[in-house]
């Protein structure tokens, strides 16, 4: 049960941080929340990103499968991370609002 609440703050802390960075960079609020879909495909898929695009019906099947094998642990995890790259952008509208220019 610890395991679960440290792995929770640490991939939403992990994922606010890298989003706060990238949305000061790039200018980009919602950036990390449109791409991090992908970032929990690469996480939880056990194939090179290349099948996708060269053998595409058996990938996604076989990302289907992944999905709907994970764990409820698994899952409240990875959505910690959304949840933090989604807090993230709010804060960054928020700090701009404020007056405060990021780079």
């Amino acid at each position: 049960m610890i395991q679960l609440i440290v792995s929770i703050m640490l991939y939403f802390v992990i994922f606010f941080g890298i989003a706060f960075i990238l949305n000061m960079l790039l200018r980009r609020t919602w950036l990390m929340a449109f791409l991090y879909p992908f970032v929990v495909i690469m996480i939880i898929d056990k194939m090179s990103t290349w099948k996708y695009f060269t053998n595409t019906g058996e990938a996604f099947a076989q990302l289907l499968s992944e999905i709907t094998s994970l764990a409820a642990a698994d899952v409240i995890i990875l959505s910690s991370g959304l949840i933090g790259a989604i807090v993230s952008g709010f804060v960054i509208k928020f700090l701009r609002k404020s007056g405060y220019q990021m780079f």
